[in-house]
Formats: C-alpha cells, structure tokens, sequence
C-alpha cells in the first residue's frame, strides 16, 4: 500500500512511543527507517519496527535514554548511547562533528552502549550533506566466521564514507562486509524465499540457499580471506576502539531475547578544504568525469538516488500486513 514519507513517520513514531520510546528518540528512528524504505533498502527500513517495538517493550533497548556527550579534547569526543537506539546518538554525533571540523580539519566520534545503526550510509550522507567528508564503521551481532573457520564471531560490519560536492547529491559509498546484507537474509527467511547460492553457510559449514539455515549459520565475508581480514579491522575500530561489545558478546538485533547488544560506531568527519589545499572540489568533480566518460559505469548510489526520487514523488510501497500491524500499534 502506498503512503508518503510524513505519513509513514508519524505512523511509526506512534508505534514507537506505543511501547514506552520518548517522542524524539521515536521521531529519529522513524526518519531513518522510513528513509531506509525511501530508498529501496527496506531491509533495513520499517521491517525493522516490529523487532524495534518488542526491544523497547522487554527492555533490550532503552527507550527513554538520551545519548550522553564527553569531549576528549578540541577533535574528539565519546559518546554513550545508554543502551538506547543508535539513531539520536549518531544526531549528536554528526551535529558536533560538524562543529567540530569547521575548528580543526579531523574530528571523530566513537559510539558506544549502541544498537542497529540502520543504513550505514545514510550517516555519512547527512555530513556531507554539510560539506563534511565522512567515515563511519559499525559492529553488530555475529554472523561472520574467521577466514577457514564456519563458527560466527564477528557482524556483518559495515564501513561507509561520503563525499561532498559542491554542484549534485554527495558521493557515498556504503559496504556491509559480508557478501549481502544480512538483512536481506532475515527479510528473505521471513517471506520462506531462497537467497542466492554464496550468500551464506549453514550451521555446518556447508553452502545453502536456504535462508532460515543462513540465519543459523554464518555468512559469506565479500573478497572471502581479504573480506574477513576487513572484518577484523572495523570490529576493532567499533568495538575495541569504543569500548563495546563485540559481535560474539551481543545480542541479536533481530529480536527481544537477551540484554542490550551494547554494539559500537566509529565515525569520522574530515574537512576536505583545508587538507587538500582548497583543490578538493575541483579535483574530485574530475575524477568522477574521468569515470562517467566511460560507458556504462556510474557513480556509486546514483540508482539509490533514483529510488528516492521516484518515493518523494508517488510514495513508498509498504506491504499491507505490516501497515495494517503499525495501524493496530500505534498509539
């Protein structure tokens, strides 16, 4: 069924503050859920807001808390989310490192007592939406073996980064570290599809296209033995660097069983004026020419764009039985 963005916000704020979440942080995981949708991620969208509800009504997240802020000095700062959503802290969380960048060229902010971060490049994008050139790494609960190994240990771990321009939507490029998204994994084991041979591993070990024994099992690193090297080094920077849970001591996001997943976010906003001399505009705006003159390639998230575009215009395709479950839920 379809509804507008604003629609489908409020909605899912009512739903949100139903279970016990205070209004703003309702309205910031509305925003970026249905941004999600917006641009066709609905993996990462309102099919999320069951599990979101159920979390803030067992306890697992914190749906009253509000992200506490510690400097560490004129280019760093701590955040704790306070088991709560990630999406208020990371509003804190790119509010000051704007701040931040427009006083010093490198600022970061670590994240940690957090939860899903939900599109990682959504992050990023907000930056450089203000003229932040960002860099964002993210843990979640195990779904990824060691290279040669088939026991989960780390997430899926997401690392995005956002470029601005000064003419045209930011450049972001947004990678979870496994082959797909293990969203897309849940979304394709609750509607009994297949997912492509690749994807994942069951319990075993062994190959499957079977997605609720991918769910089981563990997924595929994207570049396999490099992947799963990648892998490591952002459980460090979103784990070890903050002070947060690892994949293999969280809790699943997927559902309200368990205590807070404590998970951690690294970002990082760069002010690219003053580190390239003042060239960084001219300089990116010829590189991207130098790809597009060659037929058939596009700018990373370019399709993304389209996709949102075509939702600000004729609304966002919502299944029926989940808009019939936030219409039942609301407040």
């Amino acid at each position: 069924m379809i509804r507008t963005a604003a629609e489908l916000e409020q909605l899912a704020t009512e739903v949100l503050m139903s279970v016990g979440t205070a209004e703003p942080a309702a309205r910031s995981v509305a925003t970026a859920l249905v941004r999600a949708n917006k641009d066709g991620l609905n993996s990462h969208g309102l099919a999320r807001l069951k599990a979101y509800s159920a979390q803030v009504a067992a306890g697992k997240v914190n749906g009253e808390a509000v992200p506490g802020l510690e400097k560490l000095g004129p280019s760093a700062v701590r955040i704790d989310a306070r088991d709560g959503f990630a999406f208020p802290a990371f509003d804190l969380a790119i509010d000051t490192l704007v701040a931040m960048t427009a006083e010093t060229p490198v600022a970061g902010a670590s994240v940690t007592n957090s939860h899903h971060f939900g599109v990682a490049g959504h992050h990023v994008e907000r930056l450089a939406e203000r003229g932040v050139v960002g860099l964002v790494f993210g843990n979640s609960p195990k779904a990824i073996a060691p290279w040669g190994g088939f026991k989960p240990l780390f997430g899926t771990n997401p690392i995005a980064f956002g470029f601005p321009r000064a003419e045209g939507p930011p450049v972001v490029v947004d990678l979870s570290l496994s082959k797909q998204a293990r969203g897309k994994v849940k979304l394709a084991a609750d509607e009994g599809r297949p997912i492509p041979e690749g994807w994942a591993l069951d319990a075993d070990g062994n190959p499957t296209t079977d997605a609720a024994a991918a769910m089981g099992g563990s997924m595929v690193p994207l570049g396999d033995a490099k992947g799963a090297a990648l892998v490591l080094a952002v459980e460090i920077m979103a784990a070890a660097m903050t002070g947060a849970h690892f994949g293999y001591e969280a809790s699943s996001f997927f559902d309200d069983q368990g205590g807070p997943p404590r998970v951690g976010q690294f970002i990082l906003g760069f002010n690219p004026g003053p580190l390239s001399g003042g060239t960084y505009g001219d300089r990116l705006e010829e590189l991207l020419a130098a790809v597009t003159d060659q037929p058939g390639t596009r700018i990373p998230g370019m399709r993304r764009l389209g996709i949102r575009d075509d939702s600000e215009s004729n609304g966002i395709d919502i299944p029926d039985d989940l808009l019939a479950w936030m219409e039942s839920k609301r407040g």
